[in-house]
C-alpha cells in the first residue's frame, strides 16, 4: 500500500521537476535539449515553457593590453574609458513541445527551443572595448524524438533515439581604432556577422519502475557539424589600419556545437515525496579557435578556449494535495573559461511549484537564486596563437536570478 502512495504522488512531480532547473550553464548553453516530456503517461500532452534568466556580472579593473595608432584606451591623455563595465544581459529560454503515444509501446515527441546562445554587451566606453563592445549569439533548434518501451524485470525498459536541426545566428562587435584617434569622423567599430546550420541525432534508453515512481535515464546528443558558416566582417567605421578598412568583406568558417552526455534519476523516497538527480558532460572543449576567411586568407577568427563542461543537480519534490505539490534542487556548474573570459563556476539554488487545477492541466512556476564565481582574464595562446591579449580585466563574485513558467495540456 505505501508503494502505491509514492507513486501516486512521486509521478505528478516526475514530469515537472525539471521545469525548476536554470537555463544557465557553461559554454554557449542556455536551456540545452531536453526530452522530460516524452516520459508523460498521458497519451497526448502539449507543454510550453517560458524561462528569463538575469544575470549580473560586473567586470572591473580593466585595461586595454593592444597599443597601436589608437593609443592605450587606459592610459592615453585625452581618452575616458572606463575600467569598469556591465557585461551582461538578461535573456529569455522559451521551448515548446507536443508528445503523442502511439499503440501501447510508442511516444514521440517534437519539440522547439532555443538551446544555445550569448549576449554580452558591456558597451564601447570601457577600457576592454578592443575586446568586445557587444556579442550576441541566438539558436534555433526543432526536434524530434522517439521512444520504444517493453517490460523488463519489475519495470519497462524504453529506448530512444531522434534527430534534431540546429540553426545560428550571431554578431560581435569590438573597438579596431579608438575614434579619437580618428578625430571621431568615424567609429573606429568593426563587426562580425554569421550564420550557419546542420543536423544532429540523439540515442539513449531509460528504465522505469512506476510502482516506486523510479526512472533512470541516460542520453547522448550529438554534435551539430556547422560545415557552411558564412557572414560578413564590416569595416566601413575604420578607414585606415589594413588592406579591407573600409569595406564590407565576406567571410566564411566551419564549427561544431558539441556533443554531451546526461544521467538522470529519480525515485520516491516516501509517501509523497521524490529525490531527483542529473550529471551532464558537454564537450566544449572541441571550441577554441575558430577562424574565418576570404578566399583563404584569416580575416578574424572567435577565441573562446573552453575548458569540458560538467553539470550536477539534486533535489527533492513533495506533493502536498491532489493539486499542489513542490521541488527544492541545487546545481553546481563547473566553467568553461580557462586563462580569459568570464565563465566560471556557478551554484544556483532552484525552487518551484506545480498547480494542476484538473488532470489535464498543469501549471508550473520556478525560481532560481544564484552566484557566478569571481575571477580575471587575461592573455593567453591556443596552438601557439595569442588569444584574449586585447584586455585584462577582473570581476568579483555576482548574482544571478531566474523565473520560469510552464503551462502542460494533457489529455
Amino acid at each position: 500500500m505505501q508503494s502505491n502512495f509514492i507513486a501516486k504522488g512521486a509521478f505528478v512531480l516526475m514530469a515537472g521537476w525539471s521545469v525548476y532547473s536554470p537555463a544557465l550553464a557553461g559554454g554557449l548553453e542556455r536551456g540545452g535539449y531536453n526530452i522530460d516530456l516524452l516520459f508523460d503517461r498521458s497519451p497526448y500532452a502539449a507543454e510550453a515553457t517560458a524561462t528569463y534568466v538575469m544575470p549580473q556580472r560586473k567586470l572591473k579593473n580593466a585595461q586595454d593590453t593592444i597599443t597601436g595608432p589608437d593609443g592605450n584606451l587606459s592610459t592615453t591623455p585625452g581618452y575616458s574609458y572606463s575600467s569598469t563595465a556591465d557585461d551582461s544581459e538578461s535573456y529569455w529560454s522559451p521551448r515548446i513541445g507536443i508528445k503523442a503515444g502511439i499503440g501501447d509501446s510508442v511516444d514521440c515527441m517534437f519539440d522547439y527551443s532555443q538551446p544555445y546562445g550569448a549576449h554580452t554587451n558591456p558597451g564601447a566606453n570601457w577600457a576592454g572595448a578592443n575586446d568586445n563592445i557587444e556579442t550576441k549569439v541566438d539558436s534555433d533548434n526543432y526536434a524530434a524524438t522517439c521512444s520504444y518501451r517493453f517490460d523488463a524485470g519489475p519495470g519497462q525498459l524504453r529506448l530512444i533515439g531522434g534527430a534534431n536541426y540546429l540553426r545560428m545566428d550571431g554578431f560581435k562587435e569590438r573597438l579596431l581604432i579608438a575614434p579619437e584617434a580618428l578625430g571621431f569622423a568615424f567609429s573606429g567599430v568593426g563587426r562580425l556577422d554569421l550564420e550557419g546550420d546542420g543536423w544532429g541525432w540523439r540515442a539513449g534508453a531509460a528504465y522505469e519502475i512506476p510502482e516506486y515512481a523510479f526512472r533512470a535515464s541516460l542520453m547522448y546528443y550529438s554534435q551539430v557539424k556547422l560545415d557552411e558558416v558564412t557572414g560578413t566582417v564590416d569595416l566601413t567605421q575604420v578607414p585606415v589600419g589594413s588592406v579591407y578598412a573600409g569595406t564590407v568583406v565576406p567571410v566564411e568558417g566551419s564549427t561544431a556545437m558539441p556533443d554531451a552526455l546526461e544521467l538522470k534519476l529519480q525515485s520516491g523516497i516516501a509517501p509523497d515525496w521524490l529525490a531527483f538527480g542529473s550529471v551532464k558532460w558537454t564537450d566544449w572543449s572541441q571550441l577554441q579557435r575558430i577562424p574565418f576567411y576570404n578566399n583563404g586568407v584569416e580575416i578574424t577568427s572567435l577565441d573562446l578556449g573552453y575548458r569540458d563542461g560538467w553539470t550536477i543537480t539534486g533535489g527533492i519534490g513533495h506533493k502536498f494535495n491532489e493539486q499542489w505539490s513542490g521541488a527544492l534542487s541545487l546545481t553546481w556548474d563547473r566553467g568553461t573559461s580557462q586563462e580569459f573570459g568570464t565563465q566560471t563556476d556557478t551554484w544556483l539554488f532552484s525552487a518551484g511549484v506545480s498547480y494542476a487545477p484538473t488532470q489535464h492541466v498543469e501549471i508550473r512556476l520556478g525560481g532560481v537564486l544564484g552566484i557566478l564565481t569571481g575571477g580575471e582574464s587575461s592573455a593567453s595562446s591556443i596552438d601557439g596563437i595569442p588569444v584574449g591579449d586585447e584586455a585584462s580585466y577582473e570581476y568579483d563574485s555576482d548574482l544571478v536570478a531566474a523565473l520560469s513558467t510552464s503551462l502542460k495540456v494533457k489529455f
